[in-house]
């Protein structure tokens, strides 16, 4: 092992890819975000969400050193966010805008050349070929960037961010626009790279994309408003409740759901339809189904009630909005 990776190596086992403490970005009078704090470990997918205008592409700009906070602090790949870092920090990382700004007249391999030339990138050649295999675009390599679809454009646009080998990637809406082909394909790539190690800074509207790729998400509406995995998220907002299906409605639900263990109450929700609410999804679903059977109910289903991570989101979000003045 070299020097270089020993150091490397060492890095990573005693600091986060990121970490944040504290971080703002004001322009003039306007806050862009304000009073952030999280760590990211590497390897990990992590999700930022927000609103339009919740300052979440400023702090992809802050910590990818294009623009400097004004605020707080933070550690990128292993290297303090100061000026004075700013090129060693872009060594260690790459960003993909939402807009890829490719050389549309360029072949695939030419944009790649032309990139890798600004770059400065070592063994060049290996690398782009590297990047194209990575991104499935070995057989396009010498088709022209404008003659390509939204999708396959963004994969070269990927091709280009893998140009460098960076350790952090900052995805800003990278499937924004995409039909859901093309989705998923970027979906496949994202993780791909994270079996490869890389740690991916996600930003996205689209849910359902943060809850299938990501380890953890934040949600940032100006300042953080919750961070975790989707399933603590879920918890910490909504209690667990099991959705009962019967063929018929009961005729005495109340006397089939009262005093149940685990079970702390319960609501029709649609004909044949309850739902309980329940400390312990253990405890109360067996005794729930016992009870059903002996009430001689025909039971249809019974199922865990799940909030989705939109469902979350939506709940911060809109008592966001409740407490601004109208």
């Amino acid at each position: 092992m070299s020097s270089d990776t020993s150091r490397m190596s060492d890095t990573k086992t005693h600091t986060a890819a990121l970490s944040v403490h504290g971080l703002g970005k004001r322009f003039r009078d306007r806050v862009a975000f304000e009073d952030v704090s999280f760590e990211i470990g590497w390897g990990e997918v992590f999700g930022f969400l927000g609103p339009n205008g919740a300052g979440k592409t400023t702090t992809v700009r802050t910590l990818g050193t294009l623009v400097a906070p004004t605020s707080g602090s933070a550690t990128v790949a292993g290297v303090p966010l100061t000026p004075e870092n700013g090129v060693e920090i872009r060594r260690r990382i790459a960003v993909l805008p939402e807009s890829p700004g490719l050389y549309l007249r360029l072949s695939v391999v030419e944009n790649l050349e032309c990139f890798a030339d600004l770059y400065e990138t070592p063994a060049a050649s290996a690398r782009i070929d590297a990047a194209l295999r990575a991104v499935g675009l070995g057989d396009r390599a010498h088709d022209v960037c404008g003659a390509l679809s939204k999708g396959l454009r963004q994969r070269v646009a990927l091709a280009r961010a893998l140009l460098s080998d960076p350790q952090v990637l900052f995805l800003d809406e990278p499937t924004a626009g995409l039909d859901p082909a093309a989705t998923h394909d970027v979906h496949e790539l994202i993780e791909q790279l994270r079996q490869l190690g890389v740690t991916i800074f996600l930003t996205t509207h689209r849910l359902e994309e943060a809850e299938r790729l990501c380890d953890r998400v934040a949600i940032l509406n100006t300042t953080l408003r919750t961070i975790g995995r989707p399933d603590e998220l879920r918890d910490r907002l909504f209690a667990k409740a099991l959705t009962v299906r019967t063929r018929a409605p009961l005729a005495d639900p109340h006397r089939v759901f009262a005093d149940l263990p685990a079970v702390d109450g319960w609501h029709q929700d649609g004909t044949g339809t309850y739902v309980l609410a329940v400390s312990d999804l253990t405890v109360a679903a067996p005794g729930v189904t016992r009870a059903l059977v002996a009430a001689g109910a025909d039971v249809l289903a019974i199922r865990e009630s799940r909030h989705s991570l939109e469902d979350v989101y939506l709940e911060l979000i809109g008592s966001d909005s409740a407490l601004k003045p109208r």
